[in-house]
């Protein structure tokens, strides 16, 4: 019986410190991860503001054009169906 409860005391044990463990590398690895995070932003290459705005317009204008020409296939194909049936 009391090799038994040495068993378990032991298995409680590693228990208890591997908790432990997992406690402190959950702190190391959410530290680490918001230094390397950091670390890969200054890696980016932002764009200047002139180019930001000059590409945001292009891409707002192109969704537009885009967004015309399918609803006049649309308004098309839903008149020529009208005329069929």
């Amino acid at each position: 019986m009391t090799q038994k409860n040495a068993k378990k005391s032991k298995s409680v044990t590693k228990k208890k410190e591997l908790s432990e463990q997992n406690s402190t590398d959950k702190k190391t690895n959410f530290s680490r991860f918001f230094g390397e995070t950091k670390e890969e932003l200054g890696k980016v290459a932002w764009p200047s503001r002139q180019q930001l705005l000059s590409e945001s317009t292009a891409v707002l204008l192109m969704v537009i054009l885009v967004a015309t020409v399918i609803y006049l296939v649309d308004n098309f194909f839903a008149w020529g169906s009208g005329k069929v049936f």
